[in-house]
């Protein structure tokens, strides 16, 4: 007969019980951790290795520099006019590094 492993629960906030043990301390570390500015640098980092690794994907590339956009937004609550000017530095940029690489964008 084998023993159903007995799983230790977190029983801290509200998605605590449906944690395991190892789940519940990195929800409480992901919990210590102030504002965006993590989420964006992994964000840029992936927009970088996606330019890189497949740059035929331009729909994709913009979607990331446009969620980049966003949480920029959240993090600095910048107004539309500042958005918008950020969305086109942003996909200025893909362009001037799509182009060389040989890929067509598609930017409105």
């Amino acid at each position: 007969m084998v023993k159903k492993r007995e799983r230790k629960e977190v029983k801290r906030g509200f998605y605590g019980p449906a944690l395991d043990e190892t789940a519940g301390l990195m929800l409480e570390e992901a919990g210590g951790v102030d504002g965006l500015d993590q989420e964006i640098a992994v964000l840029r980092l992936k927009l970088r290795d996606l330019l890189r690794d497949e740059p035929e994907k331009c729909e994709l590339h913009l979607k990331t520099a446009n969620t980049i956009a966003n949480l920029v937004k959240v993090r600095y609550s910048i107004s539309k006019e500042q958005k918008k000017c950020l969305r086109e530095a942003i996909a200025r940029v893909l362009t001037e590094l799509a182009i060389p690489l040989g890929v067509k964008a598609f930017i409105k």
